[in-house]
């Protein structure tokens, strides 16, 4: 049956109004409902289908309108492209049929599926893309689809098409999206533990802000650290966080090879479990009793060796995936190497501390030790002299004491070098006087300030505490090597620096020859001037004293 025109156009402007709203629709699974119920309305068919394709241009996705719920779970199998669908797959062309059953092409249908005769498809394209298929089947009131209807669903393909295309993009459009918070998100994880692992030297602190990281970007409820003893062969529990912590802490120790812990700890290899309770591996009951189901357990490693194994593990059936492990045992391998850079540094400090002992030991030994055996001979000289030559026996006393005052001044200088002091809550030049007034009381030197308070008053905390040390520094030397009678601090402004010079009268020396001591000393006042910007100059001449001055820059020009 012909259409008039006027049926025509109110058929056209139907389509016109229904194709709108297809493109507004950028959820696929939605549209291809609307795009099949669109065209079982414009061509008053019973049943309507749609078909989407994959890449390969098999059938990926198909959509049914007609039929109830109940009648598709009867139905074996969803269409497998063969048959007349997948002679439509494989053209440009429409396809419309009286009866289905009259064309070579058909198959026939599945057990199960409802009666049909009338057929018409339409290739769905989008340039010289074929996007899918629209089938209708069932034409009512009529025995067959018409010519305008075959037009009809055509303008309806192609209106389909660029919405499809649509949905394509914005599905990629979200991919993308995923794939860039991720990758956001990876790279956040690596920048904390890369400024965590850069910025401490403590053990603790490593291990504690490692695993909170982690746990953080695995969105796990508990997590832990497990140390390889000196042993080699036993896993000691360093740390743990989060939930249930009297469940993981049932078994704090671990033999490598043993459990899951042990396994990564012996072969070096990542091991992710999605079901800890039927894990044979998994060795702590409590653990699965407290309700825990999955864990990821990564090495931590430095130049190949294991050192440690940490755990994340979670009460979500969400699934911890391959590349959160790949990406957390690339954290691993960076913890290693930063819990092994720790303990060198900790060793480092120890036996720096007994290097200093032994040096404080000798110095002891070879020289005040030494004096005050010198004392107690002239002494015992002085008491056989007392009745036979009291003036002699006097004289030797007087050296005695002159000679313990030497004494009591070279351990007042070990007090001076060796007590640790630090700038509290005063300013500047309180801290300085301070200084001076304790090189005074301890070397029986000379020692002078000069300064105006409020030169300093505007100066940073940490440029105060560098120029504070450095002073300390100088002092410590003057008292140790100048042997100086007089020492002068001075303290003055300029438009972009603050200037300290520490003067001192004492013995001098040769600058190309500064023994080890002074060296270590200079570099010292070198790292705290450079740490706030500012330098040291370092003057010295044999026999007439040494000069060192050092600037900072003032608060307003750094």
């Amino acid at each position: 049956m012909l259409l008039t025109r006027q049926q025509l156009e109110e058929r056209l402007i139907a389509l016109h109004q229904a194709s709108l709203t297809l493109v507004d629709d950028i959820s696929l699974e939605s549209l291809l409902e609307r795009i099949a119920s669109v065209a079982c309305e414009q061509v008053d068919a019973r049943y309507a289908a749609l078909g989407v394709l994959d890449n390969d241009g098999k059938l990926k996705k198909f959509i049914s309108v007609g039929m109830s719920d109940d009648e598709i779970r009867r139905i074996p199998h969803p269409p497998m492209g063969r048959g007349l669908l997948g002679a439509l797959m494989n053209t440009d062309e429409t396809l419309r049929l009286p009866d289905i059953k009259d064309d070579a092409r058909s198959i026939g249908f599945p057990q199960n599926h409802p009666h049909m005769r009338s057929f018409l498809g339409v290739p769905i394209r989008y340039g010289d893309l074929q996007l899918g298929q629209i089938y209708l089947t069932e034409k009512l009131g009529a025995p067959e689809f018409t010519r305008d209807d075959e037009q009809i669903i055509q303008m309806l393909a192609a209106y389909a098409a660029v919405a499809i295309h649509n949905a394509h993009l914005y599905d990629d459009l979200k991919e993308r999206d995923r794939a860039l918070t991720r990758r956001n998100q990876d790279l956040a994880l690596l920048n904390n533990i890369a400024e965590t692992l850069t910025s401490s030297l403590q053990l603790e602190q490593i291990l504690t802000q490692t695993l909170a990281q982690v746990m953080e970007y695995l969105k796990v409820e508990a997590g832990e650290i497990f140390i390889l003893e000196e042993d080699k062969h036993t896993l000691r529990m360093a740390l743990h966080r989060g939930q249930a912590a009297e469940a993981f802490w049932t078994r704090d120790r671990m033999q490598v090879g043993e459990g899951i812990i042990g396994v990564v700890a012996k072969t070096g290899e990542p091991i992710l479990s999605h079901d800890l309770a039927h894990d044979a591996r998994y060795v702590r009951p409590a653990v699965i009793q407290a309700g825990f189901r999955q864990m990821a357990c990564i090495p931590l490693t430095t130049s190949g060796v294991t050192i440690g194994v940490l755990s994340a593990v979670t009460r979500s059936n969400l699934p911890i995936d391959d590349h959160d492990v790949q990406l957390v045992t690339a954290v691993g391998n960076w913890a290693g190497l930063a819990i092994e850079n720790a303990r060198l540094h900790d060793d480092a400090r120890r036996l720096a501390v007994l290097e200093e002992r032994d040096r404080i030991g000798m110095d002891l030994h070879d020289g005040i030790i030494q004096s005050i055996y010198g004392v107690g001979l002239v002494l015992e000289h002085a008491r056989l002299l007392a009745d036979e030559d009291p003036k002699h026996a006097a004289d030797r006393i007087q050296q005695a004491i002159n000679s313990l005052n030497h004494t009591i001044r070279d351990i007042r200088t070990y007090i001076l070098d060796l007590r640790p002091r630090q700038l509290g809550d005063e300013n500047l030049m309180d801290g300085l006087k301070r200084l001076a007034l304790e090189f005074r009381a301890n070397t029986l030197a000379e020692a002078n300030l000069s300064g105006l308070p409020e030169d300093v008053a505007s100066l940073p905390k940490s440029h105060s505490l560098a120029l504070f040390h450095i002073c300390q520094e100088a002092l410590a030397n003057a008292a140790k090597h100048a042997a100086a009678k007089k020492v002068e601090i001075s303290v003055w402004k300029t438009p972009e620096r603050i200037m300290l010079e520490i003067r001192d009268n004492g013995k001098g020396f040769d600058m190309l020859k500064m023994n080890m001591t002074i060296g270590h000393g200079l570099s010292n006042m070198h790292t705290r001037a450079h740490q706030v910007g500012g330098d040291v100059e370092l003057s010295s001449v044999i026999g007439e004293g040494t000069s060192i001055l050092v600037w900072v820059p003032n608060g307003k020009h750094h």
